[in-house]
């Protein structure tokens, strides 16, 4: 998702009031603010996708899962931002009153975008890894069929990748297999797309 910079603010408070106001998502990381812009189709489809398979795994579980109107506070006070996707197991803790903000989510998804993707994988992949509760960190592309899931373990946080239409995605934290056929259905590559592969 594509963003672009607004006034900073000196510290969260003050960014979580104005921003409850605000007409627009923004993310706060360390005194910035960064507003969020829309999303192209083709990442609206995946999360669409995403978000679907998920609810309908759920139900009747102890998993809950939300869309990227559910903001999550990273290291409270110094990052706050809205996942494509974020799953819960358990009862959602949230920071405050106004119950908009997650803090114990056990999975976050990314659909990467070119203009995010290095800051997705980077400073924004270094600070999920702050959460506690978080096992595993999915990231999606929107130009070829691809998806890398790393997942908490011992010894550091472990890689696996796919990319077939046949692949299942094996996630631990919540028990379930999703096809990567599922999570693009409806996601049209162009020819060029195709020929890179």
């Amino acid at each position: 998702m594509a963003t672009s910079p607004a006034p900073s603010l000196p510290d969260a408070e003050q960014y979580l009031a104005w921003e409850r106001e605000a007409a627009f998502k923004s993310e706060y990381l360390d005194g910035m603010i960064t507003a969020m812009a829309g999303a192209s189709e083709r990442h609206v489809v995946i999360s669409t996708n995403l978000l679907a398979e998920f609810h309908v795994r759920f139900k009747g579980g102890p998993c809950r899962v939300y869309n990227s109107d559910m903001r999550v506070a990273v290291e409270e006070g110094k990052f706050y931002t809205y996942p494509d996707i974020t799953v819960v197991c358990g009862k959602p803790e949230l920071a405050d009153s106004f119950q908009d903000t997650l803090v114990n989510p056990v999975l976050i998804i990314e659909v990467l975008s070119p203009s995010t993707e290095a800051y997705d994988r980077g400073e924004k992949f270094t600070r999920y890894r702050k959460l506690k509760t978080l096992k595993e960190v999915l990231f999606v592309s929107q130009d070829r069929m691809h998806a890398e899931l790393y997942r908490k373990t011992d010894i550091g946080w472990m890689l696996q990748e796919w990319e077939k239409p046949e692949d299942q995605i094996a996630f631990e934290t919540i028990t379930a297999n999703i096809p990567l056929a599922d999570i693009y259905d409806r996601v049209e590559f162009t020819e060029l797309e195709d020929a890179r592969e």
